[in-house]
């Protein structure tokens, strides 16, 4: 049984290198043109560089010359006369088709191929903002631009060069080629680097060559770049290479089980790019084109009607994702990768529900309230939101899928969480004022498991339930004290046992003629705290009264006489055994007014 196990394993191996070994669909007598080679022996003197690397590529090796690839005809609209013959500067994935057939199909239904597809995109406005001169130089050379022809039938200088890979061609093609296979190699060995990659899937919104160097993919691959084989014909995982991944490896190329293929998002089961991720089918349609559907949503079936022509096919996600498993395979178990999908999962769950779905709730009540404007960017809070999101959300979740940590953290959660608790409600509180700031926060976010503590803690600004009375803690120098305890929301007294689970609120006030300040200190177990702020305290040496803090509430110091009920304490008392809160007036000259009486606390577990 092993015998035969082996054997067929060894046959799926063999059928793997195959069946992915490079298919060209021109006959080789199609290329070679005689008066290509005129070119040829012209830019060997003329471009000695560019001679080089065509004649090592492996167009140069058999045969394919210039004007195999840059021939044009007299009608098209980028042709010129050069040197006798009808020439293109652009060589489109039109062109390359011509021998290329199936890489070109696949690759014309990719995310790639309509890259250039983003004047509707809030990173295009942005870029707008900069100006156009920023947007050709950046965006458009990765994203692509349509190229525009002058009167000699050349590109205009405003437009090219641009290698961006859903370039718009005067043909009518999309795409280009060059932007994975530089020219005039067209190495694969180039085109399955992490490098190239990295020209365009780099920086803050989309860090994937700076998480991949981190991960242990690339780690590994780093320090062992030669034993990878990337010249390889065929170059199937766990046959040719084990070293390991490139970003080739698992979104294009072949593994047993799975051929290549230059459709980069056949392979993706989760949106990781807009402000909430979701699960997404892919929608194929007769047309050749595709495009990626939330699964929440409402689907279509096949031989539907849409977007301007009929459904093909739905590959769902989840079938998505067992292809990209399938490539894992080669190197990983099924409990490693149902392990990694699974802490992929969490960290998604805990982006959309915690901070995406709550903040972009509240983003939405703002319009609705006329507080912002639908305009993008022209208001401080949609800047914060957009980095959020766009940055810190981004990054936490591609990190997560790539396996590398410092992106999950510190290049992401971390700020993530400081953006939101620090800039997100900041500004908040100042376009809506802070009572409803705190009410959009209580709806959306205290719901939310995870947000306790903060809530805790801004419930030690707020003024406690003027409502409830609050029990006489006595008088003393003209100043009257009152205070005291309530659990789970209960009247409020100066005596309460409770269990170390129980809610509890704390509360005082101090009626008097003279100015003065409150101090609060907290007695357990012999040893006296000065209570400052949302709970915080230090020991205090009754020796040392000079060095009392005074309670402060929004980082203001409580001033007496208070105008309303000051809030002590507001949360679980992570401790037992009897604590006394003293209730204190400091006047100017440093004098003591003490209440006569105390707020006592007996806590049980």
């Amino acid at each position: 049984m092993k015998v035969k196990k082996l054997i067929i394993s060894s046959l799926l191996l063999w059928q793997a290198s195959i069946a992915n070994a490079l298919v060209i669909s021109a006959d080789p007598s199609s290329w070679g043109l005689e008066e290509g080679k005129e070119c040829v022996n012209c830019h060997r003197m003329t471009n000695a560089g560019l001679y080089l690397e065509w004649n090592k590529s492996q167009h140069g090796q058999r045969g394919v010359n210039c004007l195999d690839c840059h021939k044009a005809e007299t009608a098209d609209s980028d042709a010129f006369l050069h040197e006798g013959h009808y020439i293109s500067v652009i060589v489109s994935p039109k062109d390359c088709a011509k021998c290329h057939k199936d890489q070109n199909e696949q690759f014309q239904r990719s995310r790639h191929a309509s890259a250039a597809n983003i004047a509707h995109s809030l990173d295009y406005k942005l870029g707008h903002m900069a100006g156009a001169a920023a947007v050709r130089g950046g965006c458009e050379q990765c994203h692509g631009t349509k190229i525009e022809i002058d009167e000699e039938g050349k590109p205009t200088k405003e437009t090219w060069p641009n290698t961006g890979v859903g370039r718009i061609n005067p043909d009518g093609s999309v795409g280009s080629c060059t932007a994975c296979h530089a020219r005039h190699t067209f190495s694969r060995a180039q085109a399955r680097s992490p490098q190239t990659c990295g020209k365009c899937h780099i920086g803050p919104d989309h860090s994937h060559l700076e998480i991949y160097n981190e991960s242990k993919h690339g780690i590994i691959y780093h320090s062992k770049v030669g034993e990878m084989n990337l010249e390889s014909d065929k170059w199937v995982a766990g046959i040719d290479y084990s070293v390991a991944p490139t970003c080739a490896t698992c979104h294009m190329s072949a593994a047993p089980g799975v051929t290549k293929t230059h459709d980069v998002s056949e392979r993706l089961s989760w949106n990781l790019r807009d402000p909430l991720s979701y699960h997404i089918n892919l929608v194929r349609l007769e047309n050749g084109t595709q495009y990626d559907l939330d699964d929440s949503k409402t689907q279509p079936e096949k031989g539907d009607a849409v977007k301007g022509s009929t459904v093909k096919d739905i590959v769902n996600w989840r079938k998505r994702r067992s292809t990209m498993k399938t490539v894992c395979y080669s190197c990983h178990t099924t409990d490693f990768i149902d392990g990694h999908y699974k802490q992929l999962k969490d960290v998604v769950g805990l982006y959309n529900d915690k901070f995406a779905k709550p903040l972009q709730s509240i983003m939405d009540d703002l319009v609705k309230m006329g507080k912002i404007t639908k305009v993008p960017f022209d208001d401080k809070i949609e800047w914060i939101w957009w980095e959020i999101w766009h940055r810190d959300g981004r990054r936490t979740r591609q990190g997560s899928a790539m396996s590398g940590p410092n992106y999950v953290w510190w290049e992401g959660a971390y700020t993530l969480i400081k953006h939101t608790y620090v800039d997100f409600i900041t500004e908040l509180k100042n376009v809506v004022g802070k009572k409803e700031a705190n009410r959009l926060l209580q709806k959306y976010m205290k719901p939310i498991p995870g947000y306790e503590w903060y809530f805790d803690a801004i419930s030690l600004t707020e003024p406690c339930n003027n409502k409830k009375v609050l029990p006489s803690l006595g008088e003393a120098q003209g100043y009257k004290f009152a205070g005291g305890i309530s659990v789970n929301d209960g009247e409020h007294k100066k005596t309460m046992q409770q269990r170390e689970a129980d809610k509890i609120e704390i509360c005082a006030t101090i009626a008097g003629d003279k100015a003065a300040e409150m101090v609060v200190i907290a007695e357990t177990a012999n040893i006296k705290y000065n209570v400052t702020a949302n709970g915080q305290g230090f020991v205090w040496d009754e020796k040392k009264p000079e060095e009392l803090g005074t309670f402060q509430r929004d980082a203001n110091p409580v001033s007496v006489p208070t105008t309303e009920s000051i809030k002590i304490w507001s949360s679980k008392m992570e401790l037992t055994g009897n604590i006394k809160f003293h209730i204190w007036s400091r006047l100017a000259d440093g004098t003591l007014v003490k209440a006569p009486e105390v707020i006592d606390v007996n806590i049980t577990q």
